[in-house]
């Protein structure tokens, strides 16, 4: 499907990868891995047509239709999410267009029997074939499928793309990838914005998908549900192999092992011949023998030991000053967003050297109580800081306050102040911005990178409580395991919102679940979180929560529950009989435009034709809104 030959690309006279060979054939989900900076995004904008390369080649088969999902997107203003939504069917768009142009002629013409008008009855089967073949008569209700599965309600689909934040948004753009049923689908750090019944949703979507899938992704838990193959991009080279992320990282660790026990060997021999030839070429009766023992060495094929790019940053949160024994008390926090509530009544009270997981939903309030600690957003109830403490906050969004048009080193610069100005280079040296690299500018960095400087940024300022708000979006792994090594030795307070198990685990002693606009205390780490909610992960812990809240909104009575099936068969039998008319319906609308198409005159003959004719077209219509008022309370029932 694709080929990929020798591609070379190079930034300041580096390479990022060179003469890298490697083909994606249907199938396949390959999970792109390496670290921030590596050229993961840079490959993806290559295979997607969107960035030029140095040397090389790519081949595809003809008419490949390739998606690409990007960090950062751009919206048209003034389209409701509906509308941006079915900016993914152009075909489907533009035969629409045809349709009404059609159908506005034939109903305002009345020279039935002239070649203009039959070749009209000849263009809209046609045209409405093609439409049918295009998927026309389901493409809304596919559309509202899938932005569904992406955590829409139906309340959202006529509201503004603008009144959504970054996330969502990036919501919306997938969406549009999943409806195009491209060829090949790259998807660059999709699961950064998504909740988690939209992981676990978009988890299966991808592996019943037909065609090639590229993801770049650092949740190991995302990569080994959904892979099946791993390129790993590391100092220039890939390494291709079968298999989902975990059992990629076991098998290339095997592989190293055994390329140095063979090398170990290779050299062991290659000393012992050195040896020989030093000591033959001392006598002239074994000249020859030492000769040709050196032709033998030079012969030799050297074991090569697969490189490991294993440096990393280097970070430390020093505490300011010591504060007092209470560093938060909050008391009745309320906090809405128009008519959606989303805190009531929280009483909050934070120990110094705590160490604070918030866990639950997107949606449940974990950011806004975050914001609301840092003195962000505004808030009902009282929310009081201790003595002599000083708060630091990485936002979910963090990058994004960076300034695009500054360098990294600018950047640095601007947030210090006389003390720390001076030992700017060597914290941009410990986040790996070293050379050259604090010359970039902001906009150039990868997700990864941004998220390093904005971390950077924040050792600049004093502080003795830490509140971070998923830290680890666009980090890759080993930077992930550097910052988490990093917060277990942090000897402030910390509060942490995440939704990542493997993270939280050994960073928290306290644990408090959002759910139902309240929030509930767990003494201990989120293993005793998971274990008192009897439970394997957090993933589990969040859909239950969703399906609880959920049930909570009808009647859980057995009558009713009763009621509610039988109801439910009812209108299923109903609703199978309408499609059963309404295909017939359309079978027989069909087979008399062919027959006009053919012999138009012999068939307008017909007694009462037309009359007929435009009955069976109000019978479809008025099934048509039968069956989408069926569906509603299918729909309806079934919430």
């Amino acid at each position: 499907m694709l080929n990929i030959h020798n591609l070379s690309v190079s930034f300041q006279g580096d390479y990022l990868f060179e003469k890298i060979t490697f083909q994606l054939t249907p199938g396949d989900r390959v999970g792109l891995v390496g670290k921030n900076g590596a050229g993961k995004s840079t490959l993806l904008r290559i295979i997607a047509n969107e960035q030029e390369y140095d040397t090389g080649s790519i081949a595809t088969d003809k008419e490949v239709s390739i998606g690409f999902l990007k960090q950062d997107i751009d919206f048209t203003k003034g389209q409701t999410v509906l509308e941006e939504s079915y900016e993914a069917f152009t075909e489907i768009k533009k035969l629409e267009k045809t349709l009404e142009r059609i159908n506005t002629q034939l109903a305002e013409r009345t020279d039935y029997e002239s070649d203009a008008y039959h070749q009209l009855m000849v263009d809209l089967n046609e045209v409405q074939h093609q439409y049918e073949i295009h998927g026309g008569y389901n493409y809304q209700g596919e559309t509202e499928r899938i932005l569904q599965g992406l955590g829409f309600q139906r309340e959202d689909f006529n509201k503004l793309t603008e009144t959504f934040s970054g996330g969502w948004r990036m919501r919306i753009e997938l969406a549009k990838l999943l409806l195009q049923n491209n060829d090949i689908l790259l998807l660059d750090e999709p699961t950064n914005h998504l909740d988690i019944e939209s992981i676990l949703w978009l988890e299966d979507f991808l592996k019943n998908y037909p065609g090639v899938v590229v993801v770049v992704s650092h949740d190991k838990m995302f990569l080994d549900n959904v892979t099946n193959r791993t390129i790993e991009i590391s100092l220039g080279k890939i390494y291709d192999y079968n298999k989902p992320y975990s059992k990629y990282l076991v098998q290339r660790a095997e592989l190293r092992e055994q390329q140095l026990a063979s090398q170990k060997n290779q050299q062991k021999q290659i000393e012992q011949t050195e040896k020989l030839i030093e000591k033959f070429r001392a006598k002239a009766s074994k000249a020859t023998m030492a000769q040709s023992l050196i032709k033998k060495l030079d012969k030799i094929d050297r074991i090569e030991v697969d490189e490991d790019d294993n440096s990393v940053m280097s970070l430390h949160f020093p505490v300011s000053v010591t504060p007092g024994k209470v560093v938060i008390e909050a008391s009745h926090i309320t906090k809405d967003y128009g008519e959606k509530k989303v805190l009531k009544n929280i009483d909050l009270l934070v120990e110094r050297d705590s160490k604070i997981a918030f866990v639950g939903q997107n949606g449940q309030g974990k950011s806004t109580l975050a914001k609301i600690i840092v003195g962000e957003i505004e808030h009902g109830g009282k929310m009081k800081l201790g003595h002599n403490v000083q708060i630091a906050y990485f936002a979910q969004n963090q990058a994004e306050y960076l300034d695009g048009s500054k360098t990294v080193l600018d950047t640095m610069i601007d947030a210090a102040n006389e003390k720390n100005r001076a030992k700017v280079r060597d914290i941009l040296g410990s986040f790996l911005f070293r050379g050259d690299e604090v010359d970039k500018y902001v906009r150039v960095l990868s997700g990864g990178e941004r998220n390093r400087l904005a971390l950077a940024k924040l050792l600049l300022q004093p502080f003795n409580v830490l509140v971070m708000d998923e830290p680890t979006n666009h980090l890759d792994i080993k930077s992930k395991n550097v910052l988490k090594d990093s917060l277990r030795k942090f000897q402030g307070t910390l509060i942490l919102v995440s939704h990542d198990r493997d993270f939280l685990q050994g960073l928290s002693n306290k644990v408090y679940e959002f759910k139902d606009h309240k929030i509930k205390e767990y003494l201990g780490d989120i293993d005793y979180f998971l274990e008192q909610r009897n439970i394997q992960n957090l993933r589990e812990a969040e859909k239950r929560t969703v399906m609880a809240s959920e049930s909570k909104k009808g009647d859980t009575s057995g009558k009713q529950s009763y009621e509610n099936q039988k109801k439910l068969k009812s209108l299923s039998n109903k609703l199978s009989k309408i499609e059963a008319n309404i295909n017939k319906l359309e079978r027989e609308i069909k087979a008399i435009d062919v027959e006009l198409a053919v012999n138009y005159d012999a068939t307008i003959a017909k007694p009462n034709f037309f009359d007929a004719y435009q009955a069976k077209k109000d019978k479809l219509s008025q099934l048509m809104t039968e069956w989408e008022a069926i569906t509603l309370q299918l729909e309806t029932i079934s919430v």
